[in-house]
């Protein structure tokens, strides 16, 4: 789920998804909306951020004078007619509208898990992202553990997995990146252990 938040609040009514679209453009909160349903978004871990911002800023220097460029989780995607979500990190090529608060046609897709997430984003999320048109990846990136998944459409969605050592090449970019690098200044039992097998002094 975005920026590893979770569902805190749900409001009994169905809203418009009219009122639901001027409200965020003036509320500090954010909020997704499914359904006439509308769910306020929390705080992120520091591992949460440190992922989402290595993320950003490796795809961001390469993708720089490219038709394709990279957001974080304050933009916001529309994922059906009455589904709206803000994915922790999306790459969009080719705008139509470069004055729009929201777009529909991803190529990438990067959700960070956390406990409070896991579920939405391996199930729900994935079931609305993988019918956008657009959409080439989806990554989902553990923060507490050394794991980030990836499904391709070029691969029937089949996941496949990565770990420490490991480079991921993204084929709806043509970039690559070390798994260490998403991973830069993450501490967790999996990267404390990792580091301190490479080298015991930095540990």
């Amino acid at each position: 789920m975005t920026s590893n938040t979770q569902a805190l609040s749900q409001t009994d009514n169905v809203l418009p998804v009219e009122e639901y679209l001027a409200g965020e453009q003036t509320s500090e909160i954010r909020h997704e909306y499914v359904d006439g349903k509308v769910y306020a978004m929390a705080g992120a871990s520091m591992n949460h951020n440190r992922i989402a911002n290595n993320l950003v800023r490796h795809l961001g220097n390469q993708l720089a004078n490219q038709p394709c460029e990279v957001f974080s989780s304050d933009m916001m995607l529309k994922t059906g007619k009455n589904r709206y979500r803000y994915p922790d990190v999306m790459v969009v090529c080719y705008h139509t509208d470069q004055n729009t608060t929201s777009t529909d046609n991803p190529v990438l897709l990067v959700e960070v898990l956390s406990k409070g997430t896991r579920q939405t984003d391996r199930k729900e999320k994935l079931l609305e992202y993988l019918q956008l048109p657009s959409l080439q990846e989806y990554i989902l990136i553990e923060q507490d553990s050394v794991e980030v998944e990836v499904l391709r459409r070029s691969q029937g969605w089949k996941p496949e997995y990565y770990y420490w050592e490991d480079s991921i090449h993204l084929e709806s970019v043509n970039i690559t990146l070390t798994v260490q690098a998403l991973y830069e200044r993450v501490v967790n039992n999996d990267t404390l252990s990792l580091l301190e097998a490479q080298d015991p002094a930095k540990a």
